[in-house]
């Protein structure tokens, strides 16, 4: 696996493709899409590590970005057009007591510039047709929305630590909406996936290839012996008793090698991948 620093202007595809160049590899896939225009940590599977992906996407991620008030675009950040402006004033009290009812789970719109999928096509597909189609809410996550000032008063720095699935630019936009205006957000740089830093994150032609076993090192480890290892090999599944908290559990043999992953499934200890040898 590689923790990549994604630079602007490319997709999360396209940091696929070049890895898939310079490693030689094609089993590559990346966990949590970035916005073309967004920077910042995109975790990335390599060969067997493929098979981990949906717990890396599963992980909560942290976000700085600012937001501008007073002017909504059609994509809801700044590479977008401006399609309407308001004129606004809010005290910093109006807008902390705004951002705390975004706390918590909620019901979130998806923006039609994402890679969503609807009908076997994605949205910005469809939006690049001009087609814009209606959108369930969504239930996402926010467990942090902090929001610091700048010199000009109409833009907000934020700090966002969110569940998965979830859109900073559909967050941007809908606290300009609860304060009787519009928003759009700008200079959005994903600084966390998990437990994942944007310290040890790299660029694509110098990031690192760390072991397998990373990319769950914040579950619960379990070493097993030989015996226990041959029978998870075999699809078996370990006795509960083995199984402390909640999981998911990361299952090791004894020489650091990272043999599979259960996890907890309607309170039952389920196989969730063995890993090829």
């Amino acid at each position: 696996m590689l923790v990549i620093d994604k630079s602007s202007g490319v997709t999360s595809h396209d940091v696929v493709s070049m890895l898939r160049k310079r490693l030689g590899e094609r089993r590559i896939g990346h966990a949590g899409t970035l916005d073309p225009s967004a920077t910042g940590v995109l975790i990335i599977g390599v060969g067997k590590a493929t098979r981990l992906m949906r717990f890396a996407t599963a992980s909560a991620k942290t976000y700085e970005t600012e937001i501008v008030f007073g002017a909504e675009t059609d994509t809801l950040d700044a590479d977008g057009e401006v399609v309407l402006r308001h004129k606004m004033s809010f005290s910093g009290d109006d807008l902390l007591n705004a951002a705390m009812k975004f706390l918590g789970e909620i019901n979130q719109i998806p923006p039609m510039v994402s890679a969503l999928k609807v009908g076997g096509r994605r949205l910005h597909e469809l939006a690049r047709e001009g087609i814009e189609i209606e959108r369930e809410a969504r239930k996402v996550r926010i467990d942090r929305f902090d929001l610091t000032p700048t010199e000009n008063p109409l833009v907000w720095k934020a700090l966002v630590v969110c569940g998965p699935g979830t859109y900073v630019r559909s967050l941007g936009a809908d606290l300009g909406k609860a304060l009787g205006g519009g928003a759009h957000i700008t200079n959005l740089r994903r600084t966390a996936s998990g437990s994942f830093t944007i310290a040890e994150a790299g660029p694509v032609d110098e990031a690192e290839l760390k072991p397998v076993g990373e990319m769950v090192r914040s579950m619960a480890r379990l070493v097993l012996d030989d015996s226990d290892v041959a029978k998870v090999r075999n699809g078996a599944r370990l006795p509960s008793d083995m199984m402390l908290g909640e999981g998911p559990w990361a299952l090791f043999d004894e020489y650091g090698e990272l043999v599979a992953v259960h996890e907890r499934i309607e309170g039952f200890v389920k196989v969730g991948v063995v890993l090829p040898v």
